[in-house]
């Protein structure tokens, strides 16, 4: 009895040492666990500037305002080592160049998970400019969010790179196909749908963002085309922030010669109405179908908004319409309507511009086009650059 007595002792007391060791075991687990994520915390990105970071701006380390900003955009946007976009691109290899803007080029990649992009990398020559149009760009793109904006996926800082990386546009850019170097046809539907999301895209910017913005180089290269011929808006190196009290900001001159509205290329002042000028532009060589300005053609024709007042003045805007678009058939009533539209953009003073909500509603027929469009202002050109620059001198406007 006793012997049986003392087993079940024995038994209870190693049973509950086993317990305890397994308790401690536990807690010391616990703990380790613990200090490893405690040591594997990341350092918030907006505590302190990385060496990188430091050495790609220079110029701007000492603006904990623009660093801070910059540091909250990359949170939005994941990150690229170089040597994956390298991979991705074929070491930027000449024949994946999709185009060049202010920034720098534009290189086609493709990840290894099969997914395309778009990279575009900063020019190493343009160090200031190029360092304020990164830092512009990357705080623009990743405040805003809009069907018809193009969506940037990531960036990469790596010593002196700075690149960008978008979604890929399998359509590219609009100037392919209004400047006659596709051989792919744009019916007026799809010309329409074009017309109708920059306008949108541009509506969003000026007036329904939390933030006024001017995008300032609306042109068609910079208008880029998804599989289904959706537009977004590209390239925002050169945009601006605009104050919600200011009429208008007085700045040096940035954009593209045929494109700018007079106001903003002669004395500088720059509102978003300017976008609204560069929208008009637009619209006619999409009608159209060619570039605003064609030194080939007959003087008369060679300035588009200038030909088409020509034709408004003699009502025969139809004259304006691509012939190709002519043989394929469009509803004269919408084409009438966009061309209207079109020259109330183009007006010579920004406060006589509508804003680009009513563009919207006139291009929809929700509301009735009552206005009519004063003579355009134009500009005499004379570049002193190539086109595809970002400045020029103009001499003067001539209004009469």
């Amino acid at each position: 009895m006793k012997s049986s007595e003392h087993k079940s002792e024995t038994m209870l007391f190693v049973l509950g040492g086993i317990v305890v060791v397994i308790i401690i075991l536990i807690l010391c687990w616990i703990v380790f666990r613990k200090r490893i994520k405690g040591s594997e915390k990341p350092v918030p990105i907006e505590a302190e500037p990385t060496a990188a970071t430091k050495t790609i701006f220079p110029s701007v380390q000492h603006s904990s305002g623009s660093m801070e900003l910059y540091s909250m955009s990359l949170r939005s946007i994941s990150y690229f080592d170089y040597y994956t976009l390298r991979k991705a691109t074929n070491n930027f290899f000449h024949g994946n160049l999709l185009g060049s803007g202010g920034f720098g080029p534009v290189y086609q990649g493709k990840l290894e998970d099969g997914r395309m992009i778009a990279v575009k990398a900063l020019a190493l020559n343009k160090s200031q400019q190029g360092e304020r149009e990164f830092l512009a760009e990357v705080k623009l793109i990743t405040s805003m969010q809009h069907k018809n904006l193009v969506r940037l996926l990531g960036s990469c800082i790596d010593g002196p790179q700075r690149l960008l990386v978008y979604e890929y546009m399998k359509n590219r850019s609009l100037d392919l196909f209004v400047y006659g170097n596709n051989d792919q046809f744009l019916n007026w539907s799809t010309r329409f749908q074009i017309i109708l999301g920059v306008a949108r895209g541009l509506q969003y910017l000026h007036e329904d963002s939390h933030l006024r913005i001017v995008h300032r180089d609306i042109k068609a290269s910079n208008i880029l085309l998804d599989d289904k011929f959706l537009p977004r808006i590209g390239d925002f190196g050169l945009a601006r922030f605009f104050p919600d009290d200011q009429a208008y900001l007085s700045t040096q001159f940035a954009g593209t010669l045929g494109y700018t509205a007079p106001e903003y290329a002669i004395r500088g002042e720059l509102s978003v109405k300017a976008d609204t000028y560069s929208f008009g532009v637009l619209l006619l060589e999409i009608i159209c179908c060619r570039k605003n300005t064609d030194h080939t053609l007959p003087p008369e024709m060679q300035y588009l908004p200038e030909y088409a007042w020509k034709l408004y003045e003699k009502s025969s805007l139809l004259d304006l319409v691509d012939p190709k678009l002519k043989q394929d058939g469009f509803v004269e009533k919408d084409v009438l309507q966009a061309t209207h539209v079109a020259l109330l953009c183009l007006q010579p003073h920004a406060h006589l511009r509508p804003p680009m909500s009513e563009i919207v509603a006139l291009l929809t027929f929700k509301i009735e086009m009552v206005t009519t469009p004063m003579r355009p202002a134009f500009l005499d050109r004379r570049p002193r650059k190539d086109e595809d620059n970002h400045s020029f001198e103009a001499s003067f406007v001539k209004e009469s």
